[in-house]
């Protein structure tokens, strides 16, 4: 058809322009696959500059970020006009005269580049459709990548066509704000917020003429020219930008004399460059939105969120000050405990020789060290035994060491950990999340990654089930050995659980008693009574998800669970019986501010509100019945305005778990320490037991939180029934004057007992006397401890501050 054009030139013209329009549409419909996929008239339209996401607590405080590319976005009126001109003098000088692509651009700087003058074509527009849809990054290229030549003029093409549509569909001053906002300024800083604030600590509209000279000037190659490492080479580049807008008339000479005689003024900004997801929380977070990013087409790392947490910054900083206030001190009883011995023992305290290589060979390093070195022991223990220069974590800051791989393995196994959560029952907010001691070292989450042996915080649930079957708080069980027969494998076994002071006493006490000194005898024979598989049962009503083995020993917490699920366990009681969904995240909006979703929590009736109040009722008894595991307590300023308190202490075998469960009137917490490595723990139940690991957490936490009156939370008793109570509850109980002659068993409650230990004869019951029944809405003054009362010997000072205490709370009762 083309011959039927006489005249040659035209043509030759005609078939030109037929060819380029074909290769065009080629390129746009990606024929063959050959040339990749082309920006839509959709992606211009909603154009994904992969904005960081930013995280906030509940009261409105940014906490961190998310991002691939570390930007926050700007309005067009928040340019400088110097910093508009001195891009449009360097970059661009005919940019409001052309359409996306400059025609003469080109030629020039074809002319340039044959006289050895290098400079390239490419408009601002140009640039953006680069920088905004990455058009030549290798996943949007087809077959034609292979062929070098015609790479390069496809490259160019996507560009022209991308331009255009973005000349098609916005303004001049839109297409400047969006380069702007995506164009890199090296050290992972996009957009001009984020240069400006990282170079100069200023707001873009504070950005003198020379600061945005220097910043653009930065565009042509942010290596080359980054003023941190090459601040010469930086100030020759602003100079060159200085001198364009004087070419370009758009400042005097004058005004180029003097910004070219000013020093850089380089003012580092803080920003919060780390911040990706590096802390417990926001990766806690980041798992708790991984589905509802898949579900609603978002990128948490390029979609530019606005994620409101549940988390109150107040109580987190609280929970975390309390968490290094302890920690610090208990890692220092562990190293006393141990000395210059190894901590990783068996079950029966012998050192495990070769720990260190084993724990080597669970690495991935171990693994690539044997395909290196062809499963060569010898050059493989080499290697792992090769001293080198690292940071290690240590409680008075990051140390530098002359470790090797066995060296740290050893250090590090030696590290006590913890997982603090907080949570409202009532609308299943989460206020505190404390994944551990030190993110940069241990990324793994103790509050719900982890799962340990709950120890004794587990005997609640069997003593739920005692009262589902009709048992009331008052109804007595003797302390007394127990030998409980069941089937394994078709084998009839039996089961002798001991108390954590290696005696029984022979005496009656009341269910409530019973929990609140943590007495393993009772527990599991009501835990026989009812049925293990009840306690499992209530355990997974309350919210306890994980798989529990239904076993005698249920009761006593030889399942491994996370944090997070027992604090939505024991939310339960405390929310009248209904179990409550925590929520991490409340409400998510746009870039804009336009709410997207809303989260709400989801309850379910699993407590009758009797049940539920008297487990509250049951939980006080570790405060308020003589010997409870709880009075540890009164070390700290939480007893004013008839406050209450309820918990459960547990220590798992070995003192290897140190667990804490803290409810209160507004909230409940849980608090988990111990070693990452199982083997590693503390000798002793002075040193162990959750009521002296975990339990100090939780004081010094409660203490912070009530001293600040800002945070909204107050002392006050739990809340008053709101049905009638019909079981007995307001039962006496019994002081036993303490034997001196035997362990103090006050605050224990460890599952480990040494199998050897003989069990003692009942002591004798003839002196007791009775406390004063409770009232409904009174908290009951815990009884002096018995041997303060009838031990002869000097008091300590920690003897002599509880007791002040008391006697303070029972002043203020009394009045």
């Amino acid at each position: 058809m083309f011959k039927e054009i006489r005249n040659k030139p035209l043509r030759y013209f005609v078939i030109l322009f037929y060819f380029v329009v074909l290769t065009f549409c080629a390129i746009e419909i990606n024929f063959l696959w050959l040339f990749g996929y082309s920006p839509t008239y959709r992606d211009i339209q909603t154009p994904n500059m992969r904005i960081a996401s930013e995280l906030y607590t509940a009261d409105g405080k940014l906490i961190g970020r998310y991002y691939k590319e570390n930007r926050t976005p700007i309005d067009f009126k928040q340019i400088t006009k110097g910093t508009i001109n001195a891009l449009i003098a360097t970059e661009d000088i005919r940019f409001y005269n052309h359409h996306g692509i400059d025609i003469r651009s080109i030629f020039s700087s074809a002319a340039s580049t044959v006289s050895g003058d290098k400079r390239g074509g490419s408009t601002i527009t140009q640039q953006l459709a680069k920088n905004l849809y990455r058009t030549r990054n290798n996943k949007q290229q087809g077959f034609i990548k292979y062929i070098p030549v015609a790479r390069t003029i496809v490259y160019k093409l996507k560009e022209w066509t991308t331009a255009l549509k973005l000349e098609h569909q916005y303004s001049k001053n839109e297409i400047l704000t969006m380069y702007l906002n995506t164009v890199t300024f090296g050290n992972n800083t996009y957009g001009l917020k984020t240069a400006a604030k990282k170079y100069f600590n200023k707001e873009p509209e504070g950005l003198d003429i020379h600061h945005s000279a220097m910043l653009v000037g930065m565009l042509k190659a942010t290596t080359t020219y980054n003023p941190e490492v090459n601040p010469d080479k930086t100030l020759e580049r602003r100079n060159v930008v200085l001198s364009q807008m004087q070419k370009y008339n758009y400042i005097s000479p004058q005004q180029y004399q003097n910004y070219s005689r000013k020093p850089l003024g380089i003012t580092i900004g803080e920003i919060i460059e780390d911040n990706r997801g590096d802390s417990y929380l926001r990766s806690a977070v980041a798992r708790y939105l991984e589905d509802w990013c898949e579900s609603n087409g978002y990128n948490l790392y390029e979609s530019g969120l606005k994620i409101y947490t549940t988390i109150d910054s107040k109580l987190q900083k609280y929970a975390e000050e309390a968490m290094r206030e302890q920690m610090k001190i208990l890692q220092q009883r562990l190293n006393n405990a141990w000395g210059n011995e190894n901590p990783w023992r068996d079950s029966n305290g012998n050192e495990i020789k070769d720990f260190p290589q084993k724990a080597a060979q669970r690495l991935p390093l171990y693994d690539f060290l044997k395909k290196k070195y062809n499963n060569n022991q010898d050059s493989i223990d080499y290697y792992l035994n090769k001293p080198k220069k690292m940071k290690v974590f240590s409680w008075n800051g990051d140390k530098e060491v002359s470790f090797s791989t066995i060296d740290s393995i050893k250090y590090y196994a030696k590290i006590l950990n913890t997982g603090i959560m907080t949570m409202d029952p009532f609308n299943g907010h989460i206020k505190v999340w404390v994944g551990g001691v030190d993110f940069d070292h241990f990324n793994f989450d103790h509050v719900n990654q982890a799962k340990r042996q709950a120890g004794s915080t587990f005997k609640p649930f069997a003593y739920l089930a005692a009262l589902e079957s009709g048992m009331s708080p008052c109804d007595k069980f003797t302390d007394k050995p127990v030998r409980i027969a069941y089937d394994e494998n078709n084998e009839k076994k039996y089961w002798e659980p001991k108390n954590a002071d290696y005696s029984f006493s022979g005496r009656e006490m009341t269910l409530r008693h019973a929990m609140g000194r943590s007495v393993n005898s009772v527990t599991a024979q009501i835990t026989e009574q009812v049925g293990w598989d009840n306690v499992v049962k209530y355990a997974h009503e309350c919210g306890i998800e994980s798989d529990l083995e239904s076993v005698p020993s249920v009761s006593l917490g030889s399942n491994d669970v996370s944090v997070y699920e027992m604090v939505k366990a024991y939310s339960t009681f405390l929310n009248n019986g209904k179990r409550t969904e925590p929520i991490l995240v409340y409400k998510i909006a746009d870039n804009d501010g336009r709410v997207i979703e809303e989260f709400k929590t989801k309850q379910k009736k699993v407590l009758s509100e009797e049940i539920a109040w008297l487990m509250l009722y049951m939980f006080r008894g570790g405060m308020e019945e003589p010997g409870g595991t709880s009075q540890s307590l009164w070390e700290w300023d939480l007893w004013k305005k008839g406050n209450q308190i309820g918990g459960k202490t547990g220590t798992s075998s070995d003192y290897v778990d140190g667990w804490y469960m803290g409810i209160t009137k507004d909230l409940v917490t849980g608090v988990w320490v111990g070693c990452d490595e199982r083997s590693v723990h503390f000798r002793t139940s002075g040193t162990g037991e959750g009521s002296h690991t975990a339990l100090p957490i939780f004081g010094r936490f409660m203490e912070k939180v009530y001293r600040d009156p800002s945070t909204g939370y107050t002392y006050g008793p739990f809340p008053k029934p709101t049905v009638d109570i019909t079981r007995e509850y307001n039962c006496q109980t019994v002081i036993i004057p303490a034997d001196t002659l035997t362990v103090d068993t006050t605050m224990t409650d460890s599952l480990f007992i040494p199998a050897d230990l003989q069990i003692d004869e009942p002591k004798d019951t003839a002196s007791q006397q009775t406390v004063p029944k409770p009232s409904d809405n009174k908290p009951v003054t815990p009884a002096p401890q018995p041997q303060t009362e009838i031990s002869t010997e000097p008091k300590t000072n920690r003897e002599k501050r509880q007791e002040a205490r008391r006697q303070r709370r029972a002043e203020q009762q009394n009045n």
